[in-house]
């Protein structure tokens, strides 16, 4: 079953290309192109996506108040924020409004495709550049907590280190020298320890408990 997609974005040439490459990716189509958040709902019940493509600064109603709109009803929907903005008061709305990542546009379409099959499978993606940003501002918070024993691997604290600056689980296979599939068994078992049920509630614990340097 393909992975059906929805692109809301002001910009027409961005929302065509970006339907060209979807469509042309195997198992995913594009099932819906909006210019902004108007009727959010409704776009969204018609279409039924499994990811939504979500650009930040849209006339009318932007990306921020969608994400919230569509978070109000849809739970399981994933949501990219796609933006050219890399300002924390873009970033941390965003990702507290209910979006799974974030990434800029400038990102290579291999990345953006990557990114859209991770998130289904419980990844949290986001251009490094945005991750740090992430990271620095929970790090320095007042926020974080003394460190919690959650009987993490050294294998585990490495994998989750790399879950926070934003890598794919491909990047992470790639940087331990390990299959795809451990992984997944590892981070799998991340979320068994933290009590989450995805990489950005993994995220989310490992920043405000400080579990990552």
């Amino acid at each position: 079953m393909s992975i059906r997609v929805v692109i809301f974005d002001d910009n027409p040439e961005r929302r065509d290309a970006l339907q060209l490459m979807i469509d042309a990716s195997d198992n995913m189509e594009c099932v819906g192109m909006f210019e902004d958040c108007r009727n959010v709902l409704k776009h969204i019940d018609a279409t039924q996506p499994d990811v939504v493509l979500m650009d930040i600064d849209m006339p009318h109603v932007d990306g921020l108040a969608g994400v919230a709109e569509i978070r109000k009803v849809h739970q399981d929907i994933k949501i990219l924020m796609q933006t050219v903005f890399e300002d924390n008061d873009k970033i941390f709305p965003a990702l507290c409004a209910g979006a799974n990542g974030y990434l800029l546009k400038q990102e290579t379409p291999e990345r953006l495709i990557m990114s859209i099959t991770e998130v289904l499978e419980g990844g949290a993606p986001m251009t490094p550049h945005i991750a740090t940003k992430v990271l620095r501002h929970f790090s320095t918070s007042e926020n974080v907590s003394k460190k919690e024993d959650y009987s993490l691997t050294k294998r585990e604290e490495d994998i989750l280190a790399y879950l926070v600056k934003g890598y794919s689980y491909k990047m992470i296979a790639d940087e331990c020298f390990i299959s795809y599939k451990t992984v997944n068994t590892h981070i799998n078992n991340i979320y068994k320890k933290l009590q989450v049920q995805s990489a950005t509630g993994a995220v989310s614990v490992a920043l405000k408990e400080g579990l990552v340097k």
